[in-house]
């Protein structure tokens, strides 16, 4: 018996039922996509310094605190924790509370600020990069920008940021000139896929030090800090404006929610893309290229807060390193703990990171 004709029959039938309730697409969907993530979340959270003074004497603290910021989304509600001997103070886009405590008697102070969160993730969509303007393009529009972040930066005696170094600028130029593009956003792109490809993140466990782009350079390794500030000197160093961000990350465990210090990169590419032509980059994960490209290139998700913004500087890196400082008599003694405490954590949404073969990205 011929059971050709009944075959073609079934695979018509199949192909038909799936047609017609959607699953089609499905079956025919080359995209890439990745498993559901928080994309919109709410929460409370307050952050600073628990300080206990003790003995007899006198002292001085001071204490420059930053009010979160997000790039999608809206904080609210904030409020200082020890609303006594401070001011608030603007840095450019920085919202800052600052503490100048002159004492006597032995105190313990709560430093900090209370917010409430509600972040979305924030993304670019074209991979492709036709809206970003040329390296020339950004030169020509936006000196200042060019002349503000494109340049070395340092705190005391150290060049965290160093574009002009040697063995850094010969590495920027030569991914430049074998990427044979003008385009600031595939420049910079470029330069990232490099970053990867020849560093690695690796968190500095007992020693807190930040190392400066030219010893990550050389060592190959380094955490959020120095991978970042390699990173941007990497892109000033073929004139993209780029910038440090310090900020939190959050984490969803099964204990509950806690955040930790974090920071990443923004580079500007003009144009529509982005923030007003700035998008974020987040520098410090270990994964395949195309999944860091997909997810941490010009991604900046629900779960990273902004607390300060880089303008450039070398009082802006300065800050954005800056702790709580104090001085005081021999007979007393100052100590000070950092919190970061969050609370009524909620996902508001979870969605899939898809992109499709054209290169665009989106969530679903």
């Amino acid at each position: 018996m011929n059971h050709k004709p009944l075959a073609a029959l079934f695979v018509t039938i199949v192909f038909f039922i799936l047609l017609c309730s959607g699953c089609i697409d499905t079956l025919f969907d080359s995209s890439t996509r990745y498993q559901s993530y928080p994309t919109s979340v709410s929460y409370t959270i307050s952050y600073g310094y628990d300080v206990d003074v003790s003995g007899e004497g006198t002292y001085t603290l001071t204490y420059l605190c930053d009010y979160p910021q997000v790039v999608s989304g809206i904080v609210s509600s904030r409020s200082v924790l020890y609303p006594q001997d401070y001011e608030e103070v603007s840095f450019g886009k920085n919202n800052q509370v600052k503490w100048t405590i002159k004492s006597e008697p032995p105190q313990t102070y709560q430093l900090g600020v209370t917010a409430t969160v509600q972040s979305s993730s924030f993304l670019v969509s074209d991979l492709t990069g036709a809206a970003a303007l040329s390296i020339q393009d950004i030169a020509v529009q936006y000196p200042d920008f060019v002349q503000d972040y494109c340049q070395g930066q340092s705190v005391g005696d150290t060049k965290y940021i160093d574009p002009s170094d040697p063995e850094i600028y010969e590495i920027a130029t030569d991914v430049y000139t074998d990427a044979a593009i003008e385009n600031s956003f595939l420049v910079s792109k470029a330069l990232f896929v490099w970053l990867k490809e020849h560093t690695e993140y690796q968190s500095h466990g007992t020693d807190t030090g930040v190392q400066s782009a030219v010893e990550t350079c050389q060592i190959t390794t380094g955490d959020c800090d120095d991978l970042s500030f390699l990173y941007i000197s990497l892109c000033r160093a073929v004139g993209i404006p780029a910038r440090f961000i310090r900020g939190l990350l959050l984490e969803n465990l099964s204990l509950g929610s806690v955040a930790g210090p974090h920071a990443w990169v923004e580079v500007f590419v003009g144009g529509p893309v982005g923030n007003q032509g700035w998008i974020p980059i987040e520098c410090a994960c270990n994964a395949q290229i195309e999944t860091e490209l997909h997810q941490n290139f010009g991604v900046e998700d629900a779960l990273h807060l902004r607390l300060f913004v880089d303008q450039g500087s070398n009082e802006s890196l300065n800050r954005s390193l800056s702790s709580i400082s104090w001085s005081y008599t021999s007979s007393v003694d100052v100590t000070a703990h950092s919190f970061i405490e969050i609370t009524d954590y909620t996902v508001l949404n979870s969605q899939q990171l898809v992109i499709t073969k054209e290169n665009q990205r989106s969530y679903q």
